[in-house]
């Protein structure tokens, strides 16, 4: 054994000693390269949860407007008071200068004398189902209310809008020039609302108002409890419980994502519809409204918003919302109610007709909502009544006051008090010029800006807004 082992050391000795000599850096090149490692494939954008996220953003486009004074008119600003026989000045789609006397541009194309009449901001209708519950009111096209779970964070109302609604010209004849879309009730979590303006469009995307904060729709009460009584929540507890477990998740959803949009190391997490819009809105990117009738569950709602941290920007409905408006007001919670509805369910018996002067007394900011497709088109006298029923409670609410709460409060609830809601210079000419008083039953909308240009003339019926689902109807040309 000895002998042949020293026998084989020397063969290999012998072997390597007549091996030629070489540099490390020949030895490598005369090494096979290794493998290349794969790289890892970069996520695509639907895999990934980033806030602020704008897969389907606004293509929306002004349409062609003329350098238009209207003089002589009485102005309800929505910013300060009442300006008698004043002008209003648009141009370049915005509001140039508005005031008693702000004289003729040489570039002027169109002059409107307004003697007797009017000029408000655009009405913004914050509750509306247009688009997703169209006309005519068929199954086929009940498309407001995903009622197949009590959350339905995930879906988005925008994907229900048929810009077809022959319901979007009647409301923009009534003054109406934004308005937001939102899921129906039967969900304790809706999803996703729509800010659209009120323009011609053949696709939801050219009605989205550029930038707009989505809403999440959240509702209580009687509602989910009635939807789902057969399947859970069946009672207001049932609603909280509900709610409270779906915050939790999407915070803890909030927590990864956010970690690892930090870093970007290693695989994201699974991306969940639901739970980004949820933590979207504990971001504050998404605002909170929320459809609740009595004062009691809006007061446990407050309490749950403070649990997880995020904000309630608007309680819809809000029936006893005077019972709470000091509350309210304080937590800085907008309201948008009707004016007199009430009544038609035991959530809704405790209503009284100065709850939006009542409201707006208490330093809070009050808004008027159709959540219909007739009031819609009428809501300045919706306002009218609300103001006159504050009147006859003994609060001094002046035609100053009750404009705002069509125009600049619902502007600031969907957080586009800084481009609609008031005349004033800079801002987009949504302008509505009524043939009188707004607060009278016999005034109409005489001519409706959007952006400046004239989308509605009711001089004019010839020339204005009919969607394709109408064009077999011709409009009488006589005024009724």
């Amino acid at each position: 054994m000895y002998r042949h082992a020293r026998g084989l050391a020397a063969v290999v000795t012998a072997a390597f000693i007549a091996l030629p000599l070489s540099s490390p850096a020949q030895q490598s090149a005369a090494s096979p390269a290794p493998a290349p490692t794969a790289a890892a494939p970069t996520p695509g954008p639907g895999a990934l949860s980033v806030p602020n996220a704008d897969p389907y953003p606004s293509t929306y486009v002004p349409f062609p407007s003329r350098a238009t004074l209207i003089r002589n008119a009485t102005i309800l600003t929505a910013a300060g008071p009442v300006i008698r026989n004043g002008s209003i000045l648009l141009r370049n789609g915005r509001i140039a200068a508005v005031g008693a006397n702000i004289g003729t541009p040489a570039d002027l194309v169109l002059t409107i004398d307004a003697h007797g009449k009017y000029v408000t901001p655009g009405i913004i209708d914050i509750h509306s189902h247009l688009g997703d519950y169209p006309a005519p009111g068929t199954q086929a096209h009940s498309d407001g209310n995903e009622a197949t779970n009590p959350n339905t964070a995930n879906v988005w109302a925008e994907h229900s809008v048929w810009p077809q609604d022959p319901q979007f010209p009647r409301a923009l004849a009534g003054g109406v020039t934004t308005l937001q879309v939102l899921p129906g009730s039967a969900n304790l979590i809706g999803g996703r609302s729509a800010i659209l303006k009120v323009v011609p469009a053949r696709t939801v995307q050219a009605m989205k108002f550029p930038g707009a904060r989505y809403g999440l729709k959240m509702a209580c009460g009687e509602n989910p409890k009635r939807v789902y009584a057969q399947r859970g929540p069946s009672t207001r507890m049932g609603n909280m419980a509900g709610y409270r477990a779906a915050w939790i998740a999407a915070e803890a959803y909030k927590r990864r994502w956010d970690a690892w949009n930090a870093s970007r190391k290693g695989d994201p997490p699974q991306r969940d519809l639901a739970l980004e819009t949820m933590a979207e809105a504990l971001r504050g990117n998404v605002y909170v409204h929320m459809h609740c009738y009595r004062a009691d569950e809006m007061a446990q709602v407050i309490d749950m918003s403070h649990e997880f941290g995020y904000k309630v920007r608007a309680f819809h409905h809000a029936i006893e919302g005077y019972k709470i408006a000091d509350l309210l007001a304080k937590e800085g919670i907008g309201t948008t109610m009707w004016a007199d509805w009430g009544g038609f369910k035991m959530e809704a018996l405790d209503s009284v007709r100065a709850n939006i002067g009542l409201f707006d007394a208490a330093g809070g900011r009050a808004t008027i909502h159709s959540d219909d497709p007739s009031g819609i088109q009428r809501l300045n006298q919706e306002v009218a009544k609300a103001m006159y029923a504050a009147r006859r409670a003994g609060l001094p609410v002046t035609e100053d006051v009750a404009v705002k709460w069509m125009t600049i409060n619902p502007a600031y609830l969907l957080g586009l008090d800084d481009r609609i809601g008031s005349l004033e210079a800079g801002k987009n000419a949504d302008v509505v010029l009524w043939d009188g008083n707004p607060f009278s039953v016999y005034t109409h909308a005489e001519k409706v800006f959007v952006d400046g240009a004239l989308l509605y003339d009711r001089d004019d019926p010839q020339a204005n807004w009919r969607t394709d689902f109408e064009l077999g109807y011709v409009r009488s040309a006589v005024r009724k």
